[in-house]
């Protein structure tokens, strides 16, 4: 993902909304000066950064990452994310194959209320926190759960593992 796309997504949702930079922050718990980073390409922010955008604009995470489907995103904590369905409004939903670097945990803030997340380990063994424990997930198998609590993904493993990530909103 090029910073400049976030940028230009970032600005577009702002001015959409007709917010300042003070009201962002209040909305979404990102700070003026790292909003002002981000939409002058200053900054690369986190996949975490984005979800408190995301949340707080209550917009699904693509909203601010899409590209075309084909290209993956590096965010710095070794996070792969790859969009395969963009937010479609009907069905509420959106779909991304996730990347997780070898021994690399991932936590997740709670998303808005009523938010679900379908897991699917593709290529690999992965533990998935929710419910105030992590769960183990083998390659091959897929979960549901309440993505609005903390959750997270880890990979204990000595490679790279993805996982298909599909993210429900509720109307």
């Amino acid at each position: 993902m090029t910073d400049d796309r976030i940028q230009i997504n970032l600005k577009a949702i702002r001015a959409d909304a007709g917010l300042s930079l003070s009201a962002t922050e209040t909305l979404t718990g990102v700070s003026k000066a790292m909003l002002g980073q981000i939409e002058r390409g200053e900054s690369s922010p986190t996949i975490a950064t984005l979800w408190k955008l995301s949340k707080g604009f209550k917009l699904p995470l693509s909203a601010l990452i899409t590209e075309p489907p084909s290209t993956e995103h590096q965010f710095k904590e070794s996070i792969t994310v790859q969009t395969l369905f963009p937010f479609d409004p009907q069905l509420g939903s959106e779909t991304f194959v996730v990347g997780l670097s070898a021994g690399l945990t991932h936590e997740s803030a709670a998303h808005r209320s009523g938010v679900v997340e379908d897991i699917f380990a593709i290529d690999g063994d992965v533990d998935i926190y929710f419910d105030g424990s992590w769960h183990p997930l083998g390659k091959g198998k897929s979960l549901r759960i309440a993505a609005d609590q903390p959750h997270g993904y880890r990979n204990l493993g000595s490679f790279p593992v993805h996982i298909h990530n599909t993210i429900y909103y509720p109307s």
